[in-house]
């Protein structure tokens, strides 16, 4: 009885041992087999700016600015994603193909309702895998609360008249 389960103990490790090296085996194929596949694809986008900075704007009031980008590659492609780092930061872009040699642009709004300098990065992604980062920045001046006060000169003047 000792010798059957032994035996048998020993014929399920043989077996056990085998299917994890053919598993491993073949994990290490796919492994080589997408390496090989996979070769990385050339850098296809150069814009013309990756910076922007806006100067002083008045608290309340929301700015733009277009980025334009070119296909530089050999292949067409489309932008996959743009991605602000915030939601006071709203990217635009045509999700048409731009082929190679074209160029399109990316509009990036802000919305200037905090007081204070600020610096926002928008991400875009292209070609599956490859990103770039583009950044606004500008200094938020805050606004007054009221309007200006009446001048009473002004009044003066008109009546003179």
């Amino acid at each position: 009885m000792k010798k059957t389960f032994t035996f048998l103990c020993g014929i399920a490790f043989f077996f056990g041992a085998t299917a994890q090296t053919s598993v491993s085996a073949t994990s290490v194929n796919k492994q080589a087999s997408l390496t090989d596949n996979t070769k990385p694809v050339p850098e296809s986008i150069s814009l013309t700016e990756t910076e922007f900075d806006f100067g002083k704007i008045p608290q309340g009031k929301p700015v733009t600015h277009v980025f334009e980008f070119k296909n530089i590659g050999t292949v067409p492609f489309a932008l996959d994603n743009v991605q602000a780092s915030c939601g006071c930061t709203t990217p635009e872009w045509n999700k048409d193909v731009v082929a190679p040699g074209a160029t399109s642009k990316i509009t990036v709004g802000y919305n200037a309702a905090n007081e204070g300098q600020f610096a926002k990065p928008v991400t875009i992604t292209f070609n599956g895998n490859q990103s770039k980062q583009i950044i606004i920045k500008g200094d938020v001046w805050k606004t007054p609360i009221t309007s200006a006060p009446e001048n009473s000169a002004v009044n003066s003047l008109k009546n003179e008249q």
